[in-house]
């Protein structure tokens, strides 16, 4: 549909999405999507919207208030708008934009982890895998053919992959996670052994106390339960599939006696052993 709102060129074009029930129990889902031209001097200004705003800004420039608070966006980045909330955009200049309104399960949880409390403008070193998802949006819908909402679905989660990757970049933390995450690989390929807290916070080039520290953070389990938990849950795994002993179980996942893996598991799972194999294969 062509757009006859005030302030907007008129070959302007949008598309208006009512999603299924399923894709609203299930996905995330395309609401409005359009390519505009807003003339010099458009603003818009709402209350509440319900949705979140992707707008690719292809050319000139515009002004962001959301919650009281002020951005200026420019060729070649993104805005990111939780809707739900109070805002507005407008310029003096005017600007061209490519943009969508989706929502979902999930949308709330992807906007709060992109925006993280942060400005909404976001740039990203490369667009081109951005754009061409959301580009693929708008053409579902101006090409006229039905759109496949699983496919839709797919194509939002990639525009907004693009744009958590980029902010986790950015992220003061995102060295700390890449420690803890070089952390985890190397314990699973060593579950076997030993795994001291001084062997992994050396692997980690970190005192023992700040890797413990870090380690919590990062995973939510100290060091020490990250190992058992995983190791139990090894277990777990081979009890239900294969026809290994007890005792071979026990020292294929790292326990150093057959007692101390007994009573590990029944703590973890409130049975013994044999007692989860014999519920599982019931």
């Amino acid at each position: 549909m062509l757009s006859k709102e005030q302030g907007v060129i008129k070959d302007s074009d949008y598309y208006i999405y009512t999603p299924s029930t399923q894709a609203q129990n299930l996905f995330l889902y395309p609401l409005i999507t359009g390519y505009f031209r807003y003339l010099p001097g458009y603003c818009l200004r709402r209350t509440s919207l319900d949705s979140f705003l992707i707008m690719y800004v292809k050319d000139g420039s515009c002004e962001i208030s959301l919650e009281n608070r002020h951005y200026h966006a420019q060729e070649g980045q993104i805005v990111m708008l939780d809707c739900y909330a109070p805002h507005s955009y407008y310029s003096s200049r005017g600007w061209n934009a490519l943009w969508l309104h989706f929502d979902g399960v999930c949308a709330r949880g992807y906007y709060d982890a992109i925006v993280a409390g942060g400005s909404p403008i976001i740039t990203l070193q490369n667009n081109y895998r951005f754009e061409k998802y959301l580009h693929k949006v708008y053409l579902q819908f101006k090409n006229g053919p039905s759109a496949k909402e699983a496919l839709l679905h797919n194509y939002i989660v990639n525009i907004l992959t693009e744009l958590l990757i980029s902010q986790d970049s950015k992220n003061p933390g995102a060295m700390s996670a890449s420690i803890i995450s070089d952390s985890i690989a190397y314990i699973n390929d060593h579950l076997t052994e030993g795994l001291s807290l001084n062997e992994l916070a050396s692997q980690a080039s970190l005192s023992p106390f700040y890797f413990s520290r870090l380690f919590k953070k990062e995973t939510g389990f100290s060091p020490h339960s990250y190992i058992i938990t995983t190791r139990i849950n090894n277990a777990k795994f081979l009890l239900r599939t294969s026809g290994l002993s007890v005792k071979s179980i026990c020292f294929s996942t790292g326990f150093t006696s057959e007692s101390s893996f007994c009573t590990t598991f029944r703590k973890e799972t409130g049975m013994t052993p044999s007692e989860y194999r014999a519920f599982v294969q019931k």
